[in-house]
């Protein structure tokens, strides 16, 4: 088993799910007494928050490298940055890090792909629903990327940022989200991402209709099937 590598704390709620949802995939894969091998390094999201809020990702980039390489000198031989936005990060890892950097993007685009579909729609924060950086990795699978109106992208993002980062799961902020689901329906979308690692906190796959790509649980339990795979 190797051993997988943490970026937390962006927000540390979700991190929380990450680490069960890994250790139950490996323990139903497994059995027995057997848990994940993972280090976690989880930042101060306060510091990270004010660099995305001065739009200032070189820092970003600075600071998630050096965490990576920690991780990898500590023993990590495989990368999860615990955040969809935070990929934008990704790119600057991988150059500078000789252990492999699992993609969310990815790994979402790939299970798209397995349940054919060619059409979605993404929520997240505003720099993943704006930025292209996990939008080109689904048009590059053949998979059309459909995202929320001004509006609605402000209101999704403000949910995330002033509620769920901070542990506040609100009714009226769950039936705005199953409206914006709802109106990409409309549009178009067979299903939705749900990019964001904290929006599964407060939208279930039975809370919509379309079917729901949760980011979170994709990138969790892909982590473990890489980590248990034998050279």
């Amino acid at each position: 088993m190797k051993t997988i590598g943490l970026i937390g704390g962006i927000s540390w709620e979700s991190s929380a799910v990450y680490y069960e949802l890994i250790n139950q995939r490996t323990k139903a894969l497994l059995g027995g007494f057997h848990s994940s091998k993972c280090l976690l390094w989880s930042v101060d999201f306060a510091e990270v928050e004010k660099l995305q809020m001065e739009d200032n990702w070189a820092a970003l980039d600075n600071m998630l490298v050096d965490i990576g390489q920690r991780l990898e000198k500590a023993g990590a031989e495989l990368i999860l940055i615990c955040a969809n936005t935070m990929h934008l990060c990704a790119p600057a890892m991988r150059e500078h890090l000789s252990i492999p950097i699992l993609h969310i993007a990815e790994v979402t685009a790939a299970e798209i792909r397995r349940q054919g579909l060619n059409s979605v729609g993404l929520l997240g924060t505003r720099f993943t629903m704006e930025k292209d950086f996990f939008r080109n990795i689904l048009e590059e699978n053949g998979i059309e990327v459909l995202i929320p109106t001004d509006e609605d992208r402000r209101e999704v993002h403000r949910i995330i940022y002033e509620e769920l980062v901070q542990g506040k799961i609100l009714e009226g902020s769950r039936q705005t989200y199953q409206r914006v689901i709802q109106r990409l329906g409309d549009r178009g979308a067979q299903g939705v991402i749900l990019g964001c690692t904290e929006i599964p906190l407060l939208i279930a796959d039975d809370d919509v209709d379309l079917p729901t790509f949760n980011t979170t649980r994709l990138h969790a339990d892909r982590a473990v099937d890489e980590a248990l795979k034998t050279d």
